[in-house]
């Protein structure tokens, strides 16, 4: 038990880019030092209920742990085998700690940058980088190089606190990735622990000290994004339950409801992915069992949607709120 009171197991056993660069933003002045160290990489990621609500957790950890030393998994108190599943992968990497979630925090999805803080606070100051992956995300093993090449390029340079990663987001199904400013283009998934990184707001992205954005590095590598790729009963079921950590209830009854499966055909522009998913991803592309079919000439973005749509494309201006500052 950490001085936290959480309880820590070890386990011991045998596409192209779809979206361009974000505008770059002034740096701080860099330092270097030639320390020859091994470099040391921490992943983490947090879960509760993997199975009821079908998240390819397994899948996400799996797709990372090529890059790292040392692996926390925090698994908050579920209704289903969420720990079982996760004790099941054996992997002597793998660090299990086991949280309760403060319902009581869910405004604004408090309660996920909470839990996501308590593994920060865990991991300690001994590693050069933490890789940070939502149970809904995996890596591609295309990209396991360019990362690995990143996080030892920049290693000692002291102005980079963080590795911007694209995403693709799927929705529906395997077949259609989002296209609208609703999809967050690129977020930070590498940083460098130590500095006072925390999660910020609803865990989606991070801040350092005193409310202070992370200086970033893009690198050529790509995160798939597969939280909107579920079954209708289970995404139902996950829009009912994951809301209630951002919203009251009023707002649930309101806007989620009680209908027995999601209706994907409410969405506003999709694409048809032409790439190829990570392979670790193939088990559960191939048990797919429900059917999404959707227009792409078909379209509901909003006129200035669409301006910034356009001028992205034509300019590479991205207009959209951005937690992060780009160095050159």
């Amino acid at each position: 038990m950490n001085r936290a009171g959480h309880k820590i197991f070890y386990f011991c056993s045998t596409p192209h880019a779809l979206f361009s660069a974000p505008l770059l933003a002034m740096p701080p002045p860099a330092h270097h030092t030639n320390d020859v160290a091994p470099m040391k990489v921490v992943g983490f990621t947090i879960i509760k209920n993997a199975i009821l609500y079908d998240y390819p957790v397994v899948e996400a950890i799996q797709s990372v742990l090529p890059l790292c030393d040392d692996f926390v998994v925090s698994v908050g108190r579920s209704d289903d085998a969420t720990l079982e599943l996760i004790r099941g992968l054996g992997n002597p990497k793998i660090r299990i700690m086991e949280t309760e979630w403060d319902l009581s925090k869910r405004e604004g999805g408090e309660v996920l940058a909470l839990e996501t803080n308590k593994v920060i606070n865990e991991m300690g100051k001994a590693f050069d980088w933490a890789f940070y992956i939502q149970a809904d995300e995996v890596l591609h093993e295309q990209h396991i190089d360019a990362v690995r090449e990143a996080m030892l390029q920049h290693r000692h340079h002291s102005e980079v606190d963080g590795l911007l990663f694209r995403y693709l987001h799927f929705y529906g199904s395997y077949d259609y990735i989002g296209t609208s400013s609703r999809w967050y283009s690129h977020e930070i998934r590498v940083f460098k622990p130590g500095r006072g990184v925390y999660s910020f707001r609803d865990a989606q992205g991070f801040r350092k000290a005193n409310n202070e954005m992370l200086w970033v590095k893009e690198i050529d590598a790509c995160i798939h994004h597969y939280g909107w790729v579920k079954p209708p009963e289970a995404m139902q079921e996950k829009q009912l339950n994951f809301n209630k950590l951002w919203h009251n209830d009023q707002w649930i009854e309101k806007h989620v409801g009680h209908a027995r499966e999601f209706d994907y055909s409410n969405v506003d522009s999709l694409v048809r992915f032409t790439g190829t998913h990570p392979k670790v991803m193939q088990p559960r592309i191939n048990a797919m069992n429900w059917t999404f079919d959707f227009d792409v000439s078909f379209s509901r973005l909003k006129p200035k949607d669409r301006v910034k749509g356009l001028l992205k494309r034509w300019f590479g201006w991205d207009l959209n709120y951005r937690n992060y500052k780009v160095l050159p």
